[in-house]
């Protein structure tokens, strides 16, 4: 690849698999100038946040804040849509002038009688933190009279990068953690930490483990619920995803409450069994596993067949990963390799050093590894390795189309079910339709052109 490719400064964020000992630097604030994939922390907390729907969600800052992260993710919910209303104060000059917190005060009395929501975030921003509004002195204010949770949340984009955000986001939630009845919960009791309910995932999830006879107490944050959340600390364990999103309020429950963690991931068939097992094997329940166990037979009976069609058409094609956290690349990796393909670039937005030494043990010699990558390095990179598909999110899509590659959307504005053996199966299908459409026989880059 050629040297305009990589910024000088970008060299320590990328390693190629087999030249050298492995040392990636990672969770670096984005470099100016890099056209970065890494949104502001603001932008973190309202993607963890954003899926709790009974719960009204203000963005105190300028109009265009709010629109930048409106209906940012597809996640759905089994009964209220408060959380798909993007509120926002709309400072203006004069509000920066001589303050915001009256505006503030203003919208949440006005927002919360019109709505009745069971708690409000209230989100800080940039030009927030600059003028010095008291957040939480309003929220205490406004807590008082409405006899709601009223939860700052300190997400100033300047704090750091998005991960700074996903913690805003934790410390708000935890404030609530601990304040509701917990009487009734069954000693086989999870919460379910990371999955955001995109396309119903979560509702499939949660009927496996009901399968097996595991009682899930909270979801955090996928079609969530003030009240689960608030008695999420009668659960046994916490069942965590998104490890970059929700970690910290697990560590901050088990602090607090001696409650375990264990990470996990739903994609691709081995993952999702795996979590299933490692529920059972927390509990040290025999019959449990057993119902685990039919459950994954029973599942891969009816998926396992049709795959195997897809594999024979797929086996050697390249695959390129670029997601916004690092677990879902660890499962993709395993994906493809169960379908027959080639990962020769995997990254990811706000991966930890830990996430990218796993990522290296799993992946094979000439794979590229990138931290916060940007569209010129990835352009270049699936130009280098011939990729025949590229996974990503809304981003990266104009990347692949515009170098004639077949594009997969794996991130949080998708529809479509990727989650669970039945997502595997949806996976495989869009991978196939994908990589094998004739449309890519008439690219500049195939040689089959004439």
């Amino acid at each position: 690849m050629g040297s305009a490719a990589v910024l000088k400064d970008r060299k320590n964020q990328i390693f190629r698999k087999g030249n050298e000992p492995f040392d990636i630097d990672c969770n670096k604030d984005s470099l100016a100038g890099a056209v970065s994939q890494r949104a502001c922390v603001f932008c973190g907390s309202r993607v963890v946040l954003y899926p709790i729907a009974d719960a009204l969600h203000l963005v105190h800052g300028p109009i265009g804040c709010a629109v930048y992260t409106w209906d940012i993710r597809g996640a759905l919910s089994s009964g209220p849509e408060l959380h798909r209303l993007s509120f926002s104060t709309d400072l203006q000059e004069m509000d920066v002038i001589f303050g915001g917190e009256p505006k503030l005060e203003k919208a949440l009395y006005e927002l919360i009688e019109k709505h009745e929501p069971k708690a409000a975030f209230v989100y800080s921003t940039c030009i927030v933190g600059i003028i010095g509004d008291d957040l939480e002195a309003v929220c205490k204010r406004v807590a008082e009279k409405t006899k709601i949770p009223i939860l700052p949340v300190q997400s100033e984009g300047f704090k750091g990068n998005k991960r700074e955000g996903y913690q805003a986001a934790c410390n708000a939630m935890a404030r609530l953690v601990g304040t509701g009845d917990i009487k009734g919960i069954s000693k086989h009791s999870i919460n379910i930490l990371g999955d955001f309910n995109l396309a119903g995932e979560i509702w499939v999830i949660q009927e496996y483990f009901n399968k097996i006879g595991v009682e899930v107490v909270a979801n955090i944050t996928g079609d969530g619920r003030i009240e689960d959340i608030k008695r999420a600390h009668g659960a046994a364990l916490n069942v965590v995803q998104c490890s970059g999103a929700t970690m910290e309020l697990a560590d901050t429950m088990q602090e607090r409450y001696d409650i375990p963690s264990i990470r996990v991931s739903y994609f691709g068939i081995e993952d999702m069994a795996e979590a299933l097992y490692d529920v059972a094997r927390h509990f040290d329940d025999s019959e449990m596993m057993r119902k685990a166990e039919i459950l994954v037979r029973d599942e891969l009976k009816t998926i396992m067949d049709k795959i195997g069609v897809y594999r024979e058409s797929l086996t050697g094609k390249k695959a390129a990963i670029y997601v916004g956290g690092a677990f879902k690349a660890f499962s993709l990796v395993k994906a493809f390799r169960l379908l027959g393909m080639d990962v020769v670039l995997v990254g990811s937005q706000t991966g930890t050093k830990a996430d990218y030494e796993e990522l290296e043990a799993i992946t094979d010699d000439g794979t590229i590894i990138v931290d916060d990558s940007n569209p010129l390095e990835l352009a270049a990179f699936i130009k280098e390795k011939e990729v025949d598909l590229f996974v990503g999110g809304v981003k990266e899509r104009p990347i692949a189309y515009k170098l004639g590659v077949a594009f997969c959307d794996h991130n949080h504005e998708r529809k479509e079910m990727l989650a669970g053996f039945e997502g595997m199966l949806n996976f495989a299908e869009e991978v196939y339709s994908s990589v094998m459409s004739p449309v890519w026989n008439f690219v500049p880059r195939r040689k089959e052109v004439r």
